[in-house]
């Protein structure tokens, strides 16, 4: 199908708001958690993050698809997203190097979305009342049919969702010869984390979501990277005892988003779900230890309890979001493994925060 401003979509959320635009992407009805991001760029690279699988995205920026779609800039094989929303949307490309148009992207990789519809309005409305679900349709103009497919849309609180999303098989990243390997636990990993590792000298083996630290203790890595990933982090035991495994052992650990989570987990750390979540590439942290603030590119819907950090003998926080004071950092006392909420690869996003793999590099040289 041919992108036609023409033919009419519905976008409904669980607490009856509904919302009436144009169909973009493929034909179809699709539902999942609505939540919205804040980057003005990188709409390619923020809907192939395995992190916002079973996702409906929000863009906040008006123009979404000018500058098309280049193979090289997708963070997994596929769109990840359960739907998209935008403002205005083109249907053609103005870069050369562009290899299609974000529509035919849609199309061929079958994601539901809706466009010409009052963002800035949609946006309010999930600030005020939270991420709820939501269903995109441009085939069902019945609202009650609608709202009995929203029905069956689960609750993004306790689902589990890296097993679904991670590698089925393991494989490697890098120079064999490398100095340092890595040994990586895919929740949900993004490109562009992993060649920010190679491009330090790391050889990577990349591992399945519900490997054991037996396994992968077995290839004799010199750190362990748990990475970013979909889903509620307080159903995901398997994943939380690796870790466990991994500092019992007093191996280099670093995590980033969901492995932050999970980090903390492994250390009796609660977890909850958050009113809006973080999402954009504009969130300053603050960095305790240096003081410098940063600015940062996130992707969450969840966090780990401030009070229990604060009443914990086991971690100590390292960074803080310094428009809410939620911990962004933590890091293990007497243990050389820490974590950031936040995705310090920026991509897309600044680069403030790369330093922290460096910091990796720096741990495992010195173990």
């Amino acid at each position: 199908m041919k992108y036609s401003a023409k033919r009419e979509a519905l976008l409904l959320l669980e607490d009856g708001t509904l919302f009436k635009g144009n169909a973009i992407g493929k034909i179809g009805t699709s539902g999942g958690e609505i939540c919205f991001n804040t980057g003005m760029t990188g709409y390619q690279e923020v809907y192939t993050d395995p992190s916002y699988f079973g996702q409906i995205i929000v863009n906040t920026n008006s123009h979404i698809g000018n500058y098309g779609v280049l193979d090289e800039e997708t963070e997994s094989g596929q769109p990840q997203i359960s739907g998209l929303v935008v403002n205005s949307f083109s249907a053609i490309a103005s870069r050369n190097l562009s290899d299609s148009s974000l529509q035919e992207y849609l199309e061929e990789n079958g994601i539901v979305g809706i466009s010409d519809i009052d963002t800035r309005r949609l946006v309010r409305h999930i600030r005020t009342s939270g991420a709820m679900n939501g269903i995109i349709s441009s085939e069902i103009s019945e609202v009650e049919a609608l709202e009995a497919k929203l029905k069956e849309v689960p609750s993004m609180a306790g689902l589990e969702l890296s097993s679904q999303v991670s590698t089925i098989e393991p494989y490697y990243l890098g120079e064999e010869l490398n100095e340092l390997k890595v040994a990586v636990l895919d929740i949900g990993v993004k490109k562009s984390i992993l060649k920010n590792l190679t491009d330090r000298g790391c050889y990577c083996k990349v591992f399945p979501a519900k490997t054991t630290f037996q396994e992968m203790n077995e290839w004799g890595a010199n750190g362990y990277f748990i990475s970013n990933g979909p889903g509620d982090p307080s159903v995901m035991e398997y994943a939380v005892d690796t870790v466990r495994e991994i500092l019992k052992a007093d191996k280099p650990l670093f995590g980033i988003c969901l492995g932050h989570q999970l980090l903390a987990r492994a250390n009796e750390i609660s977890t909850y779900k958050m009113h809006h979540g973080h999402r954009g590439l504009n969130h300053p942290v603050k960095n305790l230890q240096t003081g410098k603030g940063e600015i940062t590119s996130q992707n969450h819907g969840f966090s780990i309890s401030g009070e229990d950090v604060e009443k914990s003998q086991q971690v100590f926080a390292t960074h803080i979001n310094l428009n809410d004071q939620t911990i962004e950092g933590i890091r293990v006392k007497d243990k050389k493994a820490f974590s950031v909420q936040y995705h310090p690869e920026s991509s897309p996003g600044p680069h403030d925060s790369r330093y922290l793999f460096d910091d990796f590099v720096e741990i495992m040289k010195n173990s």
